[in-house]
């Protein structure tokens, strides 16, 4: 192994030496207290510590680094005490998770490190965001982000790299080319030699590296940060290295030949680096073994102080509460005069005046910039606002959710738009388990609403019409809206977005054109968790959200001698129980009405919390009325047939004649 100092002082040299072996003796602790049986599970990066350490030291401190399981360096070199990483690898209450995730699934806004989550490619598409929100501040940054070659075959790489190559963002995508994910062998993994030349089909630098040889880490990484901070693009920089253990230590190494790890140790990171500085004569054999001492002396301190440290203790309120940033919303009353408005237009208006209060605020998705949109929704936007906060993006829904919480976590919000709701499912994983869980986890918010165009009425078949509510209102974490009116159109999407929690909002395309009412004009808010009764009857009640409001106010119009109340639920995740329940005792009979298929409908889940919580009051079982359960139609026939509305007026013929 070739290193090369250049400028390097002795200090310096010495420094990255400390650093390095560091991690290195953690890590045969973690491995003696394993076999000891005092933790139960560990994740070894001996033999990469190269990368980690010398790639941490050549980014700014204030500069974000995305990391990996294996990559123990990066939060050591940040400075990280010992004691507080193995409380959180122990679960412990002081632990960065609070007991609540393992390993390096955390991050700290304090060390700028973003930690991933077992999906492995995610990571990717936050570092886009956190460069993006860079780039608009006019900070000249880098942005770190890991990945093995592994995750290379993942749809979140593609997306996440084409993004940032696309809007020139100064993100370097680092590959930890170990040579195995798990135990399948790059040779089952990708066809192409080199996986740094995948940087070809994306139009960006490509650069492969010893990755043991920590001089060569750190000089590389330092070059192209300190270029890419003064003329922002990604660069895709493959480390070649290897795993010396399992995948993680209960896995083994049986499927690793031995000539493998016969080759491999010769190129021990650690090793190598100590044997040049003894020879450059900045280091001792002496010098060694007294800093050896004295790391170890510090690492045993430190992991039995960690021993000691608290367990959780359970607390199912608190637990619920965690799940979302701490936020009471003001609603903003509207003391100005209306005009009348499509339900589009109140949309429209809403973005408006939200893009106007917050600078710091960016609408993304496929057409939304001069095109205005699939439904012209941001037209002229561009105009007011320019390119960079109205954002085209390539099709890939995961990369833009999660470039959101990147923006998110940066101190930007977001807005991004699925042109229809049906195509979430591309972005599900983002939704559900980055945006719905970062809170929890870690205790960092994620400010983004996601725009959800749904339903059916247009004859657009079965994957433009979807009703996918009931797929995000059973993830805790997430807050979901849907206004069937102008006005809450309107107020909602802007309580959406001052909210600093993760909002799915659905806003229905059948009612875009086709449905105008008073909207208050300037800035107001609706309360988010709060459902609002459109017609008062004594004979039976209605709890609806969406379409279906306007379908029961169209079945009272035609049935005048059967008075019911109508609830519009306008939120279903937090919903309103108190109005629901007071609706139920005053009528007795309940019918719970929405577009959504019938099985596992969000409906189930109000008449089971009815049933369980107010059957008291009931003269009758609680009934629903949905939609078929088969895919959505395309042809007009088929598509009235399939919706709920075809069986309203029989399902409340039924619930009046029990």
């Amino acid at each position: 192994m070739h290193f090369n100092r250049g400028n390097k002082d002795d200090k310096f040299l010495l420094n990255l030496y400390q650093r390095l072996l560091y991690p290195r003796m953690v890590e045969e602790k973690m491995l003696k207290l394993l076999r000891q049986g005092r933790i139960g599970k560990w994740f070894s990066g001996i033999g990469q510590e190269a990368i980690a350490v010398g790639s941490t030291l050549a980014m700014q401190s204030d500069e974000y680094i995305l990391p990996m399981h294996r990559n123990l360096g990066v939060f050591t070199s940040r400075g990280i005490p010992l004691k507080k990483l193995m409380a959180q690898w122990q679960g412990k209450a002081t632990g960065f998770t609070k007991g609540r995730d393992r390993s390096f699934h955390f991050g700290t806004q304090d060390y700028k490190i973003v930690g991933m989550i077992s999906h492995l490619g995610p990571q990717m598409a936050l570092a886009d965001g956190i460069a993006l929100a860079d780039v608009l501040a006019d900070k000249q940054k880098a942005t770190l982000v890991y990945t093995g070659e592994g995750a290379t075959s993942e749809g979140d790489f593609h997306e996440a790299v084409n993004v940032a190559a696309v809007w020139n963002l100064p993100v370097i995508f680092l590959i930890e080319n170990n040579g195995y994910g798990l135990s399948t062998p790059k040779s089952e993994q990708f066809k192409c030699k080199n996986l740094v030349d995948k940087a070809i089909g994306y139009g960006i630098e490509g650069v492969q590296i010893d990755g043991n040889n920590i001089l060569e880490v750190y000089d590389t990484i330092d070059k192209i940060a300190k270029d890419i901070r003064q003329n922002p693009r990604p660069v895709l920089l493959e480390c070649l290295t290897f795993r010396m253990r399992g995948h993680e230590e209960a896995s083994g190494t049986k499927y690793v030949p031995q000539e493998l790890f016969d080759e491999w140790e010769k190129k021990d990171p650690l090793n190598n680096y100590e044997s040049y500085l003894i020879e450059q004569g900045v280091l001792t054999s002496e010098l060694a073994i007294d800093i050896k001492i004295k790391i170890k002396r510090d690492i045993e301190l430190e992991v039995e102080e960690a021993f000691d440290e608290p367990e959780p203790e359970a607390d199912a309120m608190q637990e619920e509460l965690d799940m979302y940033f701490p936020y009471e919303q003001k609603v903003i009353e509207s003391h100005q005069s209306s005009a009348e408005k499509r339900y589009l237009d109140a949309i429209t208006d809403g973005l408006d005046l939200a893009m106007q209060k917050y600078p710091n605020l960016v609408l993304m998705g496929q057409d939304i910039a001069d095109y205005g949109g699939a439904f012209k929704i941001t037209d002229g936007f561009t105009a007011k606002y320019g390119k960079q906060r109205v954002r085209n993006t390539p099709i890939c829904e995961s990369a833009i959710v999660g470039a959101g919480l990147g923006l998110s976590i940066n101190g930007y919000k977001a807005v991004v738009e699925m042109q229809f709701a049906d195509f979430v499912t591309v972005g599900f994983n983002q939704i559900v388990n980055n945006l719905a869980k970062t809170h929890y986890r870690w205790g960092e918010k994620a400010d983004v609403v996601v725009r959800m165009p749904t339903g059916a009425g247009t004859g657009a078949g079965p994957f433009h019409s979807q009703s996918n509510e009931a797929w995000f209102t059973k993830t805790p974490g997430l807050k979901i809206v849907y206004p069937a009116f102008p006005e809450d159109a309107k107020g909602l999407l802007l309580a959406a977005i001052e909210d600093p929690n993760p909002v799915l909002y659905f806003e229905h395309k059948y009612l875009y054109r086709s449905l105008t009412a008073p909207v208050p004009d300037g800035y107001y808010t609706t309360e988010i968790g709060k459902a609002v009764t459109v017609a008062k009857g004594n004979k039976f009640s209605i709890i609806t959200y969406g379409l279906g409001v306007h379908w029961a106010l169209d079945y009272l119009k035609n049935n005048p001698e059967n008075k019911a109340t109508i609830i519009d639920l306008r939120t279903l995740q937090p919903w309103d129980k108190e109005t629901v329940k007071s609706a139920v005792k005053s009528t007795g009979r309940v019918l719970v009405l929405h577009e959504d298929t019938l099985t596992n409908g969000f409906g189930a889940e109000i008449s089971a919390w009815i049933g369980e919580h107010c059957f008291q009051y009931l003269d009758a079982p609680v009934m629903r009325c949905a939609s078929l359960d088969t895919a959505i139609p395309m042809s007009q026939v088929l598509e009235e047939d399939f919706l709920a509305k075809a069986r309203l007026a029989e399902t409340i013929d039924k619930l009046l004649k029990y």
